[in-house]
This record gives structure tokens, sequence and C-alpha cells, in this order.
């Protein structure tokens, strides 16, 4: 069985594998524009965020109603539990739904329907955080936000996600400020493909409580520090990084430079039906090329769970769980 983890970045709308979106598409009536799965398959060769942005929101057609979201939930939970993930923070993007027609209840109501019983039935616990487009208009996430209101119980944070460059977080001061007087936590993209001071900000600004990716830092010796002093989570994803083209190969990832440098690092599997793996693969990549040894490994597994918004009484437990686990 693979270490215990916590998964702190993925996407659910980014677990659509292929199989499930031809059987979706043919349940809602709707005609792919790949006619068969390979065909699919073949259109996952990415050159940046962007061309895997337009597939990820082509794909998303296919989801209409309450039962495809609970299915979506549903075969992420199954695909987690076979890794290892006794935790998940799961990111989902309302405005992608309600923008084509889709209904907030619909969306929410059909993740929950998995999540809420996926502790008794796969050990994992789970929350969702809410992420606004960032290549959509402030006005749009904040009323998102106040649309968000009766599903709050459910929802622990909220993100910001989408094309990175030209959309700098301070674009969102506001919408984070109204949603951390609703007692959420806040979390934000940057510093994938957007620079260092796309961080700067996501700190300074919307205050976030962790980085989503982050691995530009290394860019901005300051930023590193500062970084490493206050103990900011970085949610860093490898798989993902190398298949949009952040960085070359797995053995250019910075992230041996980040735990080197005394980061409070995190490994993630981003959007894993695109990018190749889910958590356990990446954790299982790092090891074949950068060679990262059973101790390293088992620190990021910790370090997952320290980094989450689990409560300390449950973060310990888990953390204990990693301890006691024979390898990796």
């Amino acid at each position: 069985m693979p270490i215990p983890k916590a998964e702190l970045h993925v996407h659910i709308e980014g677990t659509l594998e292929p199989e499930l979106a031809f059987t979706l598409a043919e349940r809602n009536a709707i005609t792919l524009p790949h006619p068969t799965i390979d065909d699919l398959r073949a259109a996952y060769s990415f050159t940046d965020l962007q061309s895997f942005l337009n597939l990820y929101y082509e794909l998303m057609t296919v989801l209409r109603t309450p039962q495809d979201f609970t299915d979506l939930a549903e075969a992420y939970l199954t695909r987690a539990a076979a890794q290892g993930v006794r935790h998940a923070e799961i990111f989902f993007d309302p405005q992608a739904h309600t923008n084509r027609g889709i209904p907030l209840d619909t969306v929410i109501n059909g993740l929950t329907a998995a999540l809420d019983t996926s502790h008794q039935r796969h050990g994992i616990s789970t929350t969702l955080i809410l992420c606004f487009l960032r290549d959509r208009p402030a006005t749009e996430a904040l009323h998102t936000l106040h649309q968000a209101r009766p599903h709050l119980h459910h929802i622990t944070a909220i993100g910001l996600d989408s094309a990175e460059l030209g959309h700098p977080p301070e674009k969102f001061t506001h919408v984070f400020d109204a949603a951390r007087a609703m007692g959420l936590r806040c979390v934000a993209h940057a510093g994938e493909e957007g620079p260092a001071s796309y961080i700067w900000q996501a700190l300074n600004l919307l205050k976030v409580d962790r980085v989503d990716h982050g691995i530009r830092c290394l860019e901005d010796p300051e930023l590193l520090a500062h970084l490493a002093s206050t103990q900011t989570p970085l949610t860093v994803c490898p798989l993902s990084n190398v298949r949009l083209r952040a960085v070359d190969t797995l053995a250019d990832h910075p992230l041996p430079a980040l735990m080197d440098a005394g980061l409070l690092v995190t490994v993630n599997s981003d959007d894993p039906a695109y990018f190749g793996g889910y958590v356990h693969d990446n954790y299982e990549a790092l090891r074949h090329h950068l060679g990262l040894d059973d101790t390293a490994l088992r620190q990021l597994a910790r370090n997952s769970f320290t980094a989450s918004f689990l409560p300390t009484e449950r973060r310990a437990e888990l953390i204990a769980e990693v301890d006691a686990h024979p390898t990796t």
C-alpha cells in the first residue's frame, strides 16, 4: 500500500478520464469532437497552460447533471484511495459550469453526494475549495462567492486558477477580502507560468494560507527566504509542470532545491487525467527521475498533512500513520 498522504492540489474537473468523458457524453447525448478514446488521448499533447485549458473546458461540456458530478468525484476517490490518499482538499471551478448554464446547486450537490461519505467508504476525508477563474472578471468571481453562501458548510477555502499570465492576483484582492470575512481560508495559483511577483501579490494582497505551484519563487532570493521563514506551504505538481512545459524534464524539476531551501513543499497531481498520473504516481516519478529516497518521500507525505486545513488532532493522527508506514 502506498504511503498515507494528503492531496491539496487537485482539480476535480481535471480527473475526468477519457473513458468517463465518453460515457457521460453518451448519457447526455453530446457528440465530442474526438471520435474515439484514442483520438482524444492523442489531443493530450500540450505546449503550454492555455493549450491544456482549451481541451479541459471542451471536455467539461459532458458534465450536466448532479449524477455526472457524483460519478466524477467517485471515480477520483476510488483512484485516490488506491494511491494512499487519506485526505483530499479538492478544487472545483463553478464559473466553468454556471457560464454554460449549469446551476451551482447542481455542481455542489452532485460532488457532495460522493464526498460526504468518502471517509466511510474510501477512508478519505475531503473538503472543497471553490476556485475563481482569473481570466474572468473579478465582479463575476464576487457574484459566484455570494451564490455559494448556502453551501458554505461544504466549502473550506477559496482559490484562484486558470490562465495565469496577464491575470495577476491583485485583480481579486477585494474578492478574497470578502471570502475571509465569510470565514473561508484562501489559496491561489501563483508562480507556475507567472513571475515571482505574482507570488508576492498572493501573499501580501490576497493573504493566502498556501501558494499553489509557486515554483518560480526560486527566481527571487528574498521571496525564497520569506517562504522558508513563514513555512507557507507550496502545493507543487511535478508531472503537471513537465506536461505544461513549465519545466523541461522531470530531472530538471526544482522540487529538491525548494526542499533544500527549507520550504514546506507538498506533492500533488493537479489534473491527473491530463498529466499522466495521480498523486502517488508523482511520488514514484520523483523517486525514479530525481533520486528521492524513502526519507525524502516520507517527509513530503508528512508535509502534505502539515499543510492541510485539517484540525490539529486529526493532522497529528495522520502524520503518525506516515511515520508508522513501513516503506514508501
